[in-house]
């Protein structure tokens, strides 16, 4: 686990699905495997602890109903795990109407921010937020799955239903916009 709370996929996942496929209990391992991160990354969009783990529940109840389905597809069993809570999260906001909301913590943006060798001030960081928030939904969720997610490009293809390159092209062009004001750390 990296500080940023990243989980990679379990060494012998493939092991793990085919039995849950078999006995549903098998599912367990996966699930308190994954539990934390999909939790992180649903709050992160509602900022509502009960609303996350409503969200959480249904994403891992259609994971686990949906589970005779999965195919591996050159992207981590976790990728499906994120793709389904992506999905969930847009039908609860479409359902209610309202718009996702992006919450992060302060030690997130500075760990985003590279100001070499600087301190980042809470003026910067508030300025941060403010324009995470006005990006476009794609463009967030572009950013946020890159960068505090720890995806690769193939994942988030996948997660958002995008060509890779179009992933690519977008996550590009919205740090050149993020770039105006701050100069961020990429790690391809």
């Amino acid at each position: 686990m990296t500080d940023s709370g990243f989980i990679g996929p379990l060494p012998n996942e493939e092991q793990l699905i085919n039995a849950a496929r078999k006995d549903y209990r098998e599912f367990e391992p996966l699930y308190d495997h994954y539990y934390e991160q999909i939790y992180r990354f649903v709050y992160r969009r509602t900022d509502d602890h009960d609303l996350a783990a409503d969200l959480v529940s249904q994403t891992f109840m259609k994971a686990l109903n949906s589970l005779k389905g999965f195919q591996y597809r050159g992207v981590p069993f976790g990728a499906w795990l994120h793709r389904i809570a992506s999905n969930e999260i847009k039908k609860h906001f479409r359902s209610k109407g309202t718009k996702q909301v992006f919450s992060i913590e302060q030690q997130q943006i500075v760990d985003l921010i590279d100001f070499q060798d600087e301190e980042s001030t809470d003026e910067e960081i508030n300025q941060l937020v403010k324009l995470l928030a006005d990006l476009e939904e794609t463009e967030l969720a572009v950013i946020e799955l890159r960068f505090f997610e720890e995806k690769n490009f193939k994942e988030i293809a996948y997660i958002l239903d995008m060509k890779e390159s179009a992933v690519k092209m977008r996550t590009y062009r919205t740090l050149e916009k993020l770039r105006g004001f701050f100069k961020l750390k990429v790690n391809d």
